[in-house]
């Protein structure tokens, strides 16, 4: 897949050869093909790719959006969007909606997650939300952000793997997925998890906790737990043991991780996506994190200010992934839902016009 993005905040998500290659220039689409867009209404971020084919397969970035919107801020205590977090993603949506209208876009994917899944006045929010944006947005369950973020990771999978276990660190929840890779087929699900824990919900929570080792400890040891379960029923561990299993992340945290492990001046999508990354060297990085305290965090240039309560508390999520599922290492992906959208709608397009 051959993108560019247009820089998202510091720490959005160097392997030998990254099947992901940016272009050195910002591209022009090609006269007469298609434009696609493809948005994210998170719990904690507001994302958006504006895109053309490009290649078997692939697509060229022309357009981005990243925004910090903290949409689920409150909500685990209320159940309800509150009117500030609304306000702020409806002034995001304006804002992707002024971009989709410069551009003549065919085809416009928008989905919101848990936030909008969870909150009580979710169906409220998103007439608005729609209306911002100058498009249908859709509320889609866990299952399927599992599934969009194995389409857009895909093309990191090698010949050998026979499977991988996925897992996409959110705002107000975190998906893991069991998928199977040795088939003739393209790959597919085995299972998936969903547990009601992000970034934003434990920020809130247990966000100053997670600067003691004490309370990190005891994130970590309730999350690993309600993993436990789902690796009863699919054996994970097991199969790990036996090999040709690849451990895959995609969120902020792991990108986050890859930044500190290969000691970045500045966040590099180009160096970070796809970068096979050590588990000695993640758990050094990791602990680097923990010691720099909260001033430090701020300062860094790949986490910054606006990011700064949401890197512990995704830290001990990702610990506990690490305690349930021990991996040599872990895949870093930076890409996501949008990306899986943007493939899907070009691969149904494709389809369409073979007639089949």
């Amino acid at each position: 897949m051959q993108t560019r993005n247009a820089p998202d905040p510091p720490g959005g998500r160097r392997g030998e050869a990254p099947p992901v290659s940016p272009i050195a220039s910002p591209p022009q689409a090609s006269a007469g093909a298609p434009l696609y867009a493809a948005l994210d209404l998170g719990t904690n971020n507001c994302r958006l790719l504006v895109a053309s084919p490009s290649g078997p397969g692939g697509f060229r970035v022309l357009d981005s959006f990243s925004r910090i919107i903290r949409l689920g801020e409150g909500l685990s205590a209320t159940g309800a969007l509150s009117d500030a977090a609304m306000n702020r993603a409806e002034a995001a949506l304006e804002a992707c909606g002024q971009k989709l209208a410069r551009r003549p876009v065919q085809v416009v994917n928008a989905v919101a997650t848990e936030a909008c899944r969870r909150a009580s006045n979710g169906p409220g929010f998103m007439r608005r939300a729609e209306r911002a944006l100058g498009a249908p947005i859709r509320v889609i369950p866990a299952r399927e952000e599992a599934e969009l973020a194995m389409e857009s990771c895909a093309p990191l999978l090698r010949e050998e793997d026979r499977r991988a276990l996925l897992f996409d660190i959110g705002g107000g929840s975190t998906e893991v997925a069991w998928v199977r890779t040795d088939g003739p087929e393209a790959p597919r699900l085995i299972g998936t998890i969903s547990i009601p824990l992000g970034v934003v919900t434990l920020m809130e929570r247990d966000g100053a906790a997670c600067f003691s080792e004490e309370g990190f400890d005891r994130v970590v040891q309730e999350v690993a737990a309600k993993f436990e379960a789902f690796d009863g029923v699919h054996r994970i561990r097991q199969e790990m043991r036996a090999g040709g299993v690849r451990l895959m992340g995609t969120s902020g945290t792991v990108t986050t991780l890859a930044g500190i492990a290969l000691d970045l001046p500045r966040y590099s999508r180009a160096a970070v996506d796809g970068h096979e990354l050590e588990m000695g060297c993640a758990d050094k990085a990791l602990e680097t994190l923990r010691l720099m305290g909260r001033a430090g965090l701020a300062a860094h240039p790949c986490i910054g200010p606006e990011r700064v309560d949401f890197v512990l508390p995704g830290c001990a999520i990702y610990a506990a992934i690490r305690q349930v599922w021990p991996a040599a290492r872990i895949t870093v992906c930076d890409r996501g839902l949008r990306e899986g959208l943007l493939l899907r709608a070009m691969r149904a397009r494709r389809r369409n016009r073979r007639g089949g």
